[in-house]
């Protein structure tokens, strides 16, 4: 006969069918490992983005100027007709010197930040503006506020900014002597890039001596 109160065994030790475990150890033991499972999960979480930072750290960083394009290695495509202050412009009649074709927009932030850099490269090269979705008027005031003095062709139906394959401004090609693309800038260009279209510049006269 069992003691009044003490929980029916079996023969291995065991308590009978029905009768409850003590409180506190299945409980104890249950609620551990969820939380071991968090802790897991979480450092696991931790590692992958410490790995990710790591790699995103120490990969070299894309050399400056190096924006793929189809054009690159190909003839310029057309670009002629009147600016949009009243000048005729034939990219095809450039021929003999170096071309920096600048797409752009009053409208567009970045194109201002460029502009020191434009006029500084307009002393090596010639400068031609496309206007990006924009009115030729606003267009116009833009660069006169900066102070450019090259011409630029509007674009209204987008064909020229198509051809060129522009997804938006501010975008830039250079185009070599002979009328091929031989750089392109994507964004604004800045100090760095101004020097290296100018390298590019140097670069493809000695090839051609």
């Amino acid at each position: 006969m069992s003691a009044v109160g003490a929980p029916e065994v079996t023969e291995n030790g065991g308590p009978v069918a029905g009768d409850r475990a003590p409180e506190g150890r299945e409980g104890a033991g249950g609620s551990a490992r969820p939380r071991r499972r968090t802790l897991v999960i979480a450092v696991s979480v931790a590692v992958v983005a410490a790995a990710f930072v790591t790699v995103l750290a120490t990969r070299p960083p894309a050399r400056v100027g190096e924006a793929n394009s189809p054009l690159l290695g190909q003839p310029a495509p057309p670009i002629s007709g009147t600016s949009i202050d009243g000048v005729p412009v034939d990219l095809g009649a450039m021929r003999g010197r170096f071309v920096l074709v600048n797409f752009f927009a009053s409208w567009c932030g970045p194109c201002h930040t460029e502009q020191p850099q434009l006029l500084a490269l307009s002393r090596q090269a010639q400068l031609v503006g496309v206007v990006f979705q924009d009115s030729p008027s606003s267009a116009l005031s833009f660069l006169r506020s900066g102070g450019a003095g090259w011409p630029a062709m509007a674009d209204p139906q987008g064909s020229t900014a198509l051809q060129w394959g522009v997804r938006g401004p501010p975008e830039s090609y250079l185009v070599s002597p002979d009328g091929t693309v031989v750089a392109k800038i994507l964004g604004p260009v800045t100090a760095s890039q101004a020097d290296y279209l100018r390298t590019v510049m140097a670069g493809t006269l000695k090839s051609g001596e």
